[in-house]
């Protein structure tokens, strides 16, 4: 890349409350064609942001208000924001100063003074890297499917915002409040009593699995990585369970059990499915086939399709 290469590239929102920094970082980005936006404090930052969103940021760490740290928290805690990639510039080299923006979620640091081939690299780096995940995330999206990437462990290491918003949605008790697409976190509990098996068992097949109501999801191993890709995508029949619960009398539970039902769920999937024991489900079962007066799975379905085509 050179500079005054004369085509308009990504926007870039620098926060420094140094004037001179502002001017060095200002005119030389906008040289090599960014788009330059400026902010000399945390607050000003995030008000910004509400109006136009950058595709990075270059954040310092020490400010008057709320600094880098906490700026950066905000706004990866922001689901409109979260995806943003942000880079540090901090004149404190101490290790424990630079593992603490890690951890608040940025990608990369820089270390003043400021040298200008450096800052360009790092800029450049992050939004190559940015731009093929929007790219794959576009491309997931078209075809119908989220995605997230987790270990052995069950952590997970990738995430796209799809699939963040679908986890969030489906088991909102359940997760994390800092998890990010930059952040590693464990799958929620009822996805992991369902892969953990397979998983110890280092069964290298692919698995189906079902995430809430209205999600299911295929779990395809990565070699090269030694991960695992989880592939959401929305349930191809859908019940309404508001309208069973009142049509017939049944319970929340009771409601959902009957959907599993009618996708072939065993009582012992159902258990990992909904987090609870097989004989628990077998004892709404009883009360599902003497609501609906039927005395088998298969009547039971039969009646809910006849009656709510």
């Amino acid at each position: 890349m050179t500079a005054n290469s004369g085509l308009t590239k990504e926007t870039i929102l620098i926060v420094d409350d140094t004037p001179g920094n502002l001017a060095v970082l200002s005119d030389m980005l906008s040289d090599y064609g960014y788009r330059v936006l400026v902010a000399t404090d945390g607050i000003s930052a995030l008000e910004q942001v509400k109006h136009l969103q950058p595709d990075i940021i270059l954040l310092d760490v020490i400010m008057p208000g709320i600094d880098g740290f906490e700026t950066c928290h905000r706004l990866k805690k922001n689901p409109v924001t979260t995806h943003i990639p942000i880079i540090f510039m901090t004149g404190l080299g101490e290790l424990d100063n630079l593992l603490k923006g890690f951890e608040k979620g940025s990608v990369d640091y820089i270390v003043k003074p400021i040298r200008p081939a450096e800052v360009i690299a790092r800029v450049e780096a992050q939004l190559s890297q940015h731009r093929n995940s929007q790219r794959i995330e576009q491309s997931l999206k078209q075809i119908g499917f989220s995605v997230l990437a987790f270990n052995s462990a069950g952590m997970i290491t990738w995430i796209s915002v799809a699939a963040n918003k679908i986890l969030d949605d489906c088991f909102p008790l359940d997760i994390p409040p800092n998890r990010t697409a930059e952040k590693s976190n464990l799958l929620p509990k009822t996805i992991l009593k369902q892969i953990l098996p397979q998983i110890k068992a280092n069964t290298p097949q692919q698995l189906d699995i079902h995430i809430g109501s209205h999600y299911s999801g295929k779990i395809i191993p990565c070699s090269l990585t030694r991960e695992f890709m989880l592939l959401i995508q929305k349930s191809n029949t859908e019940w309404d369970l508001a309208s069973l619960k009142y049509s017939f009398r049944l319970t929340p539970r009771e409601a959902e059990i009957l959907m599993w039902i009618s996708r072939g769920k065993t009582n012992k999937e159902m258990g990992l499915i909904l987090d609870t024991s097989p004989r628990t489900i077998n004892k709404h079962l009883e009360h599902i086939f003497e609501k609906l007066q039927v005395s088998t799975r298969t009547a039971a379905v039969a009646k809910v399709l006849k009656n709510n085509p």
